[in-house]
């Protein structure tokens, strides 16, 4: 889901994939894609489990919403759907202030724990992390590895520089 040329399609099999075998299959969707909305909504009736981040990519404003305020308002949008839906919700951000709309919108759902998870970057925001999970919160740390973790690790970097803070920070604590 990292290039956009390649969403319909894989939008298309999720959702075929879905109907075969329901609660099986997941996807991830990139909340600054004009698209997505629709795309949620298409996987959501197929009962695919839905990945949602924000986007890193370089892509024109026909595409992608290209202001922050705008990708954070997609994506509080979107992940306020996906709570309510029956699909199982991967929430991968590590923005607190997303993080605590999206709570309060779990806590006024009323949410079922273990539907519902977080998702961060091994390094990134450890605090946050830690609290999450003290406070009893499904949280998946994604820890880079193999040949390409670098370039991986790189474009995180990319699509938002404050994460070179959190990170170098994270490794001064130790």
């Amino acid at each position: 889901m990292e290039d956009h040329r390649y969403t319909e399609r894989t939008v298309e099999t999720a959702v075929r994939l879905g109907h075969a075998h329901p609660g099986a299959v997941a996807v991830a969707l990139q909340a600054y894609l004009h698209r997505t909305p629709a795309d949620l909504e298409r996987l959501v009736e197929a009962k695919v489990g839905i990945r949602l981040c924000k986007g890193a990519y370089s892509e024109s404003g026909e595409i992608a919403y290209r202001k922050r305020g705008e990708v954070d308002a997609a994506f509080a949008r979107l992940a306020n759907r996906l709570l309510t839906s029956a699909s199982y919700a991967m929430i991968a951000t590590h923005d607190e202030r997303l993080i605590q709309h999206l709570l309060k919108q779990i806590e006024r759902v009323r949410r079922t724990p273990g539907t519902y998870e977080f998702q961060m970057l091994y390094g990134v925001r450890r605090e946050l992390q830690r609290r999450l999970d003290a406070e009893g919160y499904r949280l998946r740390v994604y820890v880079p590895f193999g040949r390409e973790w670098y370039p991986y690790l790189m474009r995180r970097i990319a699509e938002r520089p404050a994460n070179v803070r959190f990170f170098l920070e994270s490794l001064a604590r130790g």
